[in-house]
C-alpha cells in the first residue's frame, strides 16, 4: 500500500487515533473501560484477512530478494522486489475493495515497507556494488534504508492530520517509498541491460542512492497517480500505451525499467510547477476571504486622517 493507497478517512471510526487520556474520571473510570473492552471487537474481520495476507506476501517477497542478493542472483532479486511492489500496489486497493481498512493494516504495511522498499535495496546494493567501496558504500546504503524508514515515519504521524496541503491539493511529498526502490536500482537496471561495469562503479552507485534518499524525505511535492485524470481523447491511446509497455518489459525487461525512471525523474519538474499553480490559485481565492470590509466609523476615521490637498 504506498502513500497514495491510503486514506484516513477511509479507516474505521475506531481505528483513528484516539486522544491520550481516560474519558473517564473517578470510580466509574474502571468500569467504564472494562465495558469498552468488552464491547471492542477483537482481532481481525475475515475479510481483513486477504489484503493483510497480501501484504504478508510482499514482505516475504522482499526478503526473498535479499536472499538471491546473498547468491549474486540479481535477475531474480530484480524480480522478488519487483513483486514485492505488486503485491504492496494491490493490497490497499483490495481492503478498501473489501471496506477492510484497519489501522493494524496500515502499520503492517509501513512495516512491510521499510523493509522491502528500505532495506533490501540497501542490501542489495551494498553485496552488488558498494561492499567494494566498504565504509562509504555502507554509508550510502544506511542512508537509503534510514530515510526509507524516515519517510514512512512520517507518513504515519501524518494520517490523522487534516491539514496536509500537498494531498490536498491531489500531490504527494517526495517519493513514495516503492517508487524510491524502483528509483535507485537505475544502475543494476542499465547494468543487467548492457553489462557495462560503468554502472556497477561504487562511487556512482553511493551517490545516486543517496540522492534518492534525499528525494523521499523531502518536501517537494510529486505527482500522484490519483491525480491524473486523463481525457475521453487519450484514454484509448493511454491503453495502447500501456499494452506496448506491458510487451516491452516482456521483451527487454531492464531496459524499460530505466526508461521508466528516467521518465518518472524528469516529470518531476512538473509536479512542483503545477503544485505552485495551485497553491498561487488557493492563495489568491483566499485574499479576498482574508480581507476584514471596513465600517462606517472607519471609512470616516480614514478620511479624517488623509492629509489636506
Amino acid at each position: 500500500m504506498s502513500d497514495e493507497d491510503f486514506d484516513r478517512d477511509e479507516l474505521p471510526h475506531d481505528d483513528r487515533l484516539a486522544p491520550h487520556g481516560p474519558a473517564w474520571l473517578g470510580p466509574k473510570a474502571s468500569e467504564h473501560e472494562s465495558t469498552q473492552r468488552s464491547l471492542a471487537p477483537r482481532g481481525l474481520s475475515m475479510r481483513a484477512v486477504l489484503p493483510n495476507a497480501i501484504t504478508a506476501a510482499a514482505l516475504c517477497s522482499g526478503l526473498t530478494g535479499i536472499r538471491f542478493a546473498i547468491e549474486g542472483e540479481w535477475e531474480k532479486t530484480m524480480f522478488a522486489i519487483i513483486l514485492a511492489g505488486m503485491l504492496d500496489g494491490i493490497d490497499g486497493r483490495i481492503a478498501r475493495l473489501l471496506k477492510a481498512q484497519s489501522r493494524f493494516g496500515a502499520e503492517l504495511d509501513s512495516l512491510a515497507d521499510s523493509l522491502s522498499f528500505g532495506m533490501a535495496p540497501a542490501l542489495v546494493l551494498f553485496l552488488w556494488s558498494l561492499q567494494d567501496l566498504p565504509r562509504m558504500g555502507w554509508f550510502a546504503a544506511l542512508a537509503f534504508a534510514i530515510c526509507c524508514a524516515l519517510r514512512l515515519a512520517r507518513f504515519n504521524a501524518q494520517i490523522d492530520v487534516d491539514e496536509q496541503p500537498h494531498k490536498s491539493a491531489g500531490f504527494l511529498t517526495g517519493i513514495p517509498a516503492p517508487v524510491g526502490a524502483g528509483l535507485v536500482f537505475l544502475p543494476l537496471y542499465l547494468w543487467l541491460g548492457s553489462g557495462m561495469a560503468v554502472f556497477r562503479e561504487p562511487v556512482l552507485v553511493g551517490l545516486w542512492a543517496l540522492v534518492i534518499a534525499v528525494l523521499m524525505i523531502s518536501n517537494i511535492a510529486t505527482l500522484s497517480w490519483k491525480s491524473l485524470r486523463p481525457s475521453t481523447d487519450v484514454r484509448l491511446p493511454a491503453i495502447a500505451l500501456s499494452g506496448l509497455l506491458f510487451a516491452a518489459l516482456l521483451s527487454e525487461p531492464w531496459w524499460t525499467l530505466a526508461l521508466i525512471c528516467v521518465v518518472y525523474l524528469a516529470l518531476m519538474p512538473l509536479g512542483i510547477v503545477r503544485y505552485a499553480r495551485v497553491r498561487r490559485a488557493r492563495d489568491a481565492a483566499a485574499m479576498p476571504l482574508a480581507r476584514k470590509p471596513l465600517g462606517v466609523d472607519e471609512v470616516e476615521q480614514s478620511l479624517a486622517e488623509r492629509p489636506d490637498r
